[in-house]
């Protein structure tokens, strides 16, 4: 089947508007949280929700699937989950003699890893060739993964026991990190009211085709090389600052643009403003830096180094 064409720009701008409001509908919060998970989905990447148990990290992600219009699994991660258990494996069929492929829950378009740092670094692991090359190795065959392919992971930053924190490989081929907070008081009522009431169901407003020709679309949007620019000096920065181990990677350079192109398609634009990278700096870069322990002991954070980053780096060279 041929790839579906690039959309307009005020399609592509209708379709993203329509499936934020649609998500919105059930994750009663702040707008801009449903928009990074829908940007990290049109630019190609992945998400990593974090935040206190209870906020509706798990409801956001299925909301995301269900407006999505794609086909959806659910992986629980427990510390006794093997690779196989996501993967699949061969199974002796005995009525044919033969090994058939088990698929996984790998196999579908969005896959929910909830609570992904309770399992250990291989199940983890087992991940990194599914995100970053959508494909998976089965006993030395390799399988192509639907298209689209979205991980959207969960985990808790505060308890700490029984977990195992992700390795800088894994976390790094999440394109953004989406902090999930408590509610305002007001929408933790509406909360309380439309659970009582009976919830809402989430509508699909795209599917996998529509999907593929937005970000086809995405993919046209400009960005100028002085933006360019400006992204390397923010990554620079983290490098060289005291307090960090491990700066931003081209990568991550690379994953700022990316998302900075599809965030500025939810505003119905097909060129990149310098508002659109502070915008997404914060999400795309902080998870990736590896703080110094003394860092820790001052109470600084990666998020902190970001603001900074923001603060100190003008987008125009001086």
């Amino acid at each position: 089947m041929n790839a579906p064409g690039p959309a307009s720009r005020e399609a592509v701008a209708a379709r993203i508007d329509a499936m934020i409001s649609e998500i919105s509908r059930v994750f009663l919060g702040p707008r801009t949280i449903p928009r990074l998970a829908v940007t990290a989905l049109l630019a190609g990447g992945h998400a990593l929700l974090e935040g206190v148990p209870g906020v509706a990290k798990t409801t956001l992600a299925r909301a995301v699937a269900d407006a999505s219009g794609c086909a959806f699994r659910r992986i629980q991660f427990t510390p006794d989950l093997l690779p196989a258990d996501i993967t699949g494996s061969y199974v002796l069929d005995p009525r044919e003699g033969r090994f058939q492929l088990r698929k996984g829950p790998i196999f579908a378009h969005v896959v929910l890893a909830d609570e992904i740092n309770r399992a250990t670094a291989k199940t983890q692991s087992a991940l990194l060739e599914a995100m970053q090359e959508h494909q998976v190795t089965i006993e030395g065959d390799t399988l192509p993964l639907p298209d689209p392919f979205f991980v959207i992971a969960t985990q808790n930053p505060v308890e700490q026991a029984g977990t195992y924190p992700l390795p800088e490989a894994q976390i790094d081929r999440f394109l953004l990190r989406i902090r999930v907070g408590y509610p305002e008081p007001e929408t933790e009522r509406a909360i309380l009211r439309g659970f009582l009431q009976g919830g809402e169901r989430v509508r699909p407003v795209l599917d996998p085709a529509l999907i593929l020709s937005t970000r086809a679309a995405i993919q046209g949007v400009h960005v100028e090389d002085e933006l360019l620019d400006y992204i390397v000096r923010l990554c620079t920065f983290t490098r060289h600052h005291g307090q960090v181990l491990l700066g931003a990677s081209p990568r991550a350079g690379l994953a700022l643009a990316q998302a900075a192109k599809a965030w500025a398609a939810t505003e119905g634009r097909d060129f990149v403003l310098p508002d659109d990278v502070r915008a997404l700096a914060e999400p795309v870069l902080a998870h990736r830096l590896v703080m110094r322990p003394e860092a820790e002991i001052e109470g600084v954070d990666a998020p902190q180094i970001v603001a900074r980053a923001l603060r100190e780096t003008p987008p125009r060279k001086r």
